[in-house]
C-alpha cells in the first residue's frame, strides 16, 4: 500500500492544527512540521542542525537543501509510517519541486494538498477570539492578523497552482463545526 503523504495548508485561524491532529490519529500519520524538525536537529547537534544554526546565527535563512535533508532524515527514521502530513512546508514552488523530487525517488509522492478555505472576516473573528483567551499578542491586533492572512495568500497561491497542475489540490470548506470540516477532509481523502 502506498503512503498517505499530504500537504495541509490553511491561513492562520483556519483550524489546521485541529484537523492535523485528527488526520494523524485517524490515519496513523506522522506530523512533519519544519519548525519542529529544525529545532530538534539543532538540539541534537546533527550535521544538518549545526549547518542550520550557523546560518541562523548570521541572520540568514536556512536553505531548502538543509530542510529537505531534515525531512529525508525524519522519513527514514519512520520507514514503517503509513504516511506524513507536511505542515509549513513547502512554502515556495522551488521547495515543492524539491520535495516532489525527493519523494518520487522514494516512490512515495504527495497524494494531495488540502487547503482549508475560510473567508477573511471569519478568520479575523476566530483569531481575535483566540487572542482574548490564549494570550498570543499576534492574535489580538486586527491589522497584524490581516497582514498574516495576506502573507499566507501571497505565498500559497503559487503552490495551489503547482498542486492543481498535478491534480492534487483539494479545496476544503473550513467553515462549520469541527466535525463537519473533518467529514469534508475524510471524504476528500476517499
Amino acid at each position: 500500500m502506498s503512503k498517505l503523504n499530504f500537504v495541509l495548508f490553511g491561513p492562520p485561524g483556519a483550524g489546521k492544527g485541529t484537523q492535523s491532529t485528527f488526520l494523524i490519529e485517524r490515519y496513523g500519520l506522522i506530523h512533519l512540521s519544519t519548525g519542529d524538525l529544525l529545532r530538534a536537529e539543532i538540539k541534537a547537534e546533527t550535521e544538518l542542525g549545526l549547518q542550520a544554526q550557523e546560518l541562523m546565527d548570521k541572520g540568514e535563512l536556512v536553505g531548502d537543501a538543509i530542510v529537505i535533508g531534515m525531512i529525508r532524515n525524519m522519513m527514514e527514521a519512520h520507514l514503517d509510517a503509513k504516511g506524513f502530513i507536511f505542515d509549513g512546508f513547502p512554502r515556495t514552488r522551488a521547495q515543492a519541486e524539491a520535495l516532489d523530487e525527493m519523494l518520487s525517488a522514494k516512490n512515495e509522492p504527495i497524494v494531495a494538498m488540502f487547503a482549508l478555505e475560510v473567508p477573511e472576516e471569519e478568520l479575523v473573528k476566530r483569531l481575535l477570539g483566540r487572542g482574548a483567551t490564549s494570550g498570543r499578542s499576534d492574535d489580538r491586533d486586527e491589522a497584524v492578523i490581516r497582514n498574516r492572512i495576506r502573507e499566507y495568500e501571497k505565498k500559497t497561491a503559487p503552490l495551489k497552482d503547482f498542486y492543481s497542475d498535478q491534480g492534487k489540490f483539494k479545496s476544503i470548506d473550513g467553515v462549520g463545526t469541527m466535525a463537519q470540516i473533518t467529514e469534508r477532509l475524510v471524504k476528500a481523502i476517499g
